[in-house]
């Protein structure tokens, strides 16, 4: 390929676990044009990320033992420390997955946005600060000078995701890695997130590796596609190549998984109201947080919801809207400034004590951080049973028979249950997450992204699978999500929040077929819409 910038030929890396050596990349090769982007797809586990994080020589344990890595004429597989410190943020920007454990939470946001210029000679103590502002705007953050000030633990998931892409292009890379850059984020700012990057390669000839498990972003955006499995490449081709005419058999079961590639019309049939109250109900809701002495933030500002039995509703809207802490609020995580929840006829606002620890037992919650709400130190199968073990459910046998049974459930095999979450990818550990909801058979679940780090294959099956569980338990499920398409797949009813408020709630299909709300129609009007002849290039989006 000309004017060639990354080159991974035949890279092998293994890693040493508790069970043994395992093989996350066998032979992969793979190039990337300088102005280029390439998207790499595939299902968590297949090593997708160990490759992208190969190339900078973050392996956490991993080690290259085969192929090389060569950027820009410089070999890096075997590179040294002091080199691989030089190319990191200066000249290849890394977006990582995680957003919620990749920011310290010991410093306030402009400081660490700053730091990365400093390190680099981009700026010095004063100048960072005006910049740091500046980057934040960039990458979409509102009141960027008040974000600045704030801790990461102040933001939400996709304003987190956000200052992460803002470090990576601060220093204006030649090579872009981004590792699940828009998984956290709503449709609206994730086309203006990836309009940012495209705007970059554009004018800076800068190249984007994007890891991503979402199709119709890879096709929408990528020049090329590269489908990955059990740590090889199985194929590669242009997008609208790959698309059309796929000739993997692995390749052609995750265009069919994908939700975001499904014909239109693809909402589940709208089930009767029950007659009976409902399950749940929220009334006049509000949370507010003061975030510094003069400012106190609004996040929940008059919310009313309710959910039946057998009902999904979904809450969707930008990070930020207040979704999760509405979410927090109805399953008494979070206590309400105002307003009132009911829970099967009993007001459990105010419930303390023996109360609130049966109400557990019957809402459960799967969060939208796969990565911080699992414990590093316990096995799969002392996570997936803790719940049962809390609740004094069976003895330690059953308990673990219980456990396989739902690793089962969620499509993986019953020999992780002696393996540590670090051992798992993160789509994995969402799993493990769903599983342990699932232990106490509740009426209510609260799914905050659930999804949101899945590959379409596997997020295809944990759809299914709740589809099933609420058919055959009459479960309830509050589904917080910023995926339209997997909404129109699973709810029954969509609520759309906005700045801490309700602005539009209707059955699936009205929402879809005749939004009602400016902003309702303009969350549809950024979902990424590929077309399968002629996806469109990266650089043609801004």
């Amino acid at each position: 390929m000309t004017d060639q910038l990354l080159s991974i030929a035949e890279l092998r890396v293994e890693y040493q676990g508790s069970t043994g050596v395992t093989a996350a990349v066998r032979g992969a090769s793979l190039e990337v044009a300088r102005g280029e982007t390439v998207a790499l797809v595939g299902e968590s586990g297949s090593g997708k990320s160990t490759l992208a994080h190969a190339v900078i020589g973050l392996l956490h344990g991993g080690r290259v033992t085969g192929g090389s890595i060569t950027f820009a004429g410089e070999r890096l597989e075997h590179a040294p420390e002091r080199t691989l410190r030089r190319l990191r943020g200066a000249h290849i920007g890394l977006v990582p997955q995680d957003p919620g454990t990749s920011l310290n939470p010991v410093l306030r946001i402009g400081e660490q946005v700053g730091e990365v210029l400093r390190i680099h000679g981009r700026a010095d103590r004063c100048t960072a600060r005006l910049e740091a502002v500046r980057i934040l705007e960039e990458a979409g953050l509102d009141r960027p000078e008040l974000r600045a000030r704030q801790y990461p633990q102040d933001l939400s998931g996709g304003q987190r995701q956000r200052v992460l892409i803002g470090i990576a292009l601060a220093c204006t890379p030649e090579l872009v890695i981004a590792d699940e850059p828009t998984s956290a984020l709503d449709v609206t700012v994730q086309r203006r997130i990836l309009d940012h990057l495209a705007r970059r390669t554009r004018e800076a000839g800068t190249a984007v590796l994007l890891i991503t498990h979402d199709l119709a972003v890879a096709a929408e955006r990528a020049d090329r596609i590269a489908v990955m499995r059990e740590g090889q490449i199985v194929e590669i081709g242009s997008a609208a190549e790959i698309l059309r005419d796929p000739q993997h058999e692995y390749t052609k079961r995750l265009i069919a998984a994908a939700p975001s590639l499904g014909a239109v019309g693809a909402e589940r049939p709208r089930r009767p109201a029950e007659p009976s109250a409902p399950l749940l109900a929220a009334t006049g809701l509000r949370k507010s947080f003061r975030i510094t002495r003069d400012f106190t933030l609004t996040a929940v500002d008059d919310v009313s919801l309710e959910i039946h039995r057998g009902e999904t509703l979904a809450v969707v809207g930008e990070s930020g809207s207040g979704k999760s802490t509405t979410a927090r609020i109805v399953a008494r995580l979070a206590q309400a400034d105002a307003g009132t929840v009911t829970f099967d006829g009993q007001d459990v606002t105010a419930l303390r004590g023996s109360g609130l620890r049966a109400l557990r037992r019957r809402i459960q919650v799967v969060y939208q951080n796969p990565y911080v709400s699992l414990n590093p130190k316990l096995t799969i199968g002392r996570i997936v049973s803790e719940p049962l073990q809390a609740f004094g459910i069976g003895d330690r046998r059953t308990r673990r028979d219980t456990a396989a049974e739902l690793l089962d459930q969620v499509a993986l095999p019953a020999a992780y249950l002696a393996r540590r979450p670090s051992e798992l990818s993160g789509g994995q550990r969402q799993r493990v997450a769903i599983a342990r909801a699932l232990a106490l058979h509740p009426d209510l679940l609260v799914l905050d992204e659930p999804v949101s780090a899945l590959d379409v294959s596997v997020q295809a099956q944990i759809l299914d699978l709740l589809e099933r569980l609420q058919s055959e338990l009459g479960l309830a499920y509050l589904f917080i999500s910023h995926d339209l398409a997997v909404v129109r797949r699973l709810a029954d009813r969509v609520a759309v929040m906005r700045h801490g408020q309700i602005v539009e709630t209707a059955d699936t299909g009205e929402l879809f077929d005749n939004p009602r709300h400016d902003y309702t129609r303009e969350l549809l009007a950024a979902v990424p819409r590929a077309a399968t002849a002629t996806p469109v290039p990266l650089e043609r989006t801004a």
